[in-house]
């Protein structure tokens, strides 16, 4: 049987592993909608509990699928939504947005289009410069108070807010990008999070396909616009991940399983979010949950893809400005 983690101190219960949704939602090119549910009713039958998703992946389209994949299966699942990303008509981005009046207003458009009488998890996507964390997590807390939301979590925070949103109600999770080749979090968020009790949720365990010798499928996948995926950069970057390869094929698993079970072992309430969009992809993942690294293959892993040897940022110049954690 499958150990649980617990998402902090105050947080849920959850599967060692999440589902996230968002490439179900066209950000990595087409997707199957009629496979994407069949996924997320597979990963729910194997023990998956919590599914992540955000208002604003593709404008709601996602929010949508995962509400009709679970219609029959509330009692099965923890929603993780994120909001306040705003989007243009054209798909662009358009800033954050954690006014208090539009968190509850994003809720409430959240609400009806998964067909949920409230969300397990909430969180703001990205800081918005323009209003104290303290405020967006008081409206929350407010959801809380009036039962449309169990619990509050954060994305992409520093060190700094994540204390001064802690201050203000008890938070069970930051979710931040966390994988082989993005460790900044190790240096002052990591041990921020232990101090305060609270959990991650660790998406991108997969540099978003990069570890698993996935590539972009077109201008209509985003990663095309991402510095790992260009150039040099994925040239240098595609070494590392021949060097994992390697080390996997001596233990008999795939680069893939090797980078989530890498993560699995950075801590008990660390949760990989897993973004796959298959079946066949959710078994991989899944997979990587009997692995059992020893030390010394850990440490085998850590000197294949060396920290020092990553080459570009996880985001263009333009996203990296709006991250509080890359600040701490």
């Amino acid at each position: 049987m499958t150990t649980l983690r617990r998402l902090g101190q105050h947080g849920p219960q959850v599967f060692p592993l999440a589902l996230g949704c968002m490439g179900m939602s066209r950000m990595y090119g087409p997707a199957d909608d009629a496979e994407s549910i069949a996924t997320i009713h597979a990963a729910l039958e194997r023990g998956i509990n919590l599914l992540d998703t955000g208002d604003f992946y593709a404008s709601g389209h996602n929010e949508a699928l995962v509400g009709r994949a679970i219609a029959d299966r509330r009692d099965r699942v923890l929603l993780s939504v994120k909001f306040g990303a705003l989007r243009t008509p054209d798909g662009g981005w358009g800033g954050v947005d954690g006014r208090p009046a539009a968190v509850k207003n994003f809720a409430a458009y959240s609400l009806q289009r998964l067909g949920v009488d409230h969300i397990d998890i909430y969180r703001l996507a990205r800081l918005d410069p323009q209003v104290p964390i303290e405020d967006t997590i008081g409206a929350i807390a407010e959801l809380v108070k009036s039962g449309h939301v169990r619990h509050i979590g954060l994305s992409e925070l520093g060190a700094d807010a994540i204390r001064r949103a802690a201050a203000v109600h008890p938070i069970v999770d930051l979710q931040i990008e966390y994988s082989l080749l993005s460790r900044g979090p190790e240096a002052q968020i990591l041990p921020t999070l232990a101090e305060l009790g609270i959990g991650m949720t660790a998406y991108g365990v997969l540099s978003r396909g990069l570890l698993a010798g996935s590539r972009p499928q077109g201008p209509g996948d985003f990663r095309s616009y991402l510095p790992r995926f260009n150039g040099e950069n994925l040239a240098q970057n595609q070494r590392l991940v021949d060097a994992l390869a390697a080390v996997g094929r001596a233990r008999g698993a795939t680069s893939s399983q090797l980078a989530i079970a890498w993560v699995l072992s950075r801590g008990a309430s660390i949760v990989p979010v897993i973004g796959a969009r298959t079946r066949v992809q959710l078994g991989e993942a899944l997979a990587a949950l009997a692995l059992g690294l020893r030390p010394d293959e850990l440490a085998q892993i850590e000197a294949a893809v060396p920290m020092e040897a990553v080459a570009g940022d996880r985001y263009d110049a333009h996203q990296m400005k709006h991250l509080d954690s890359e600040r701490s």
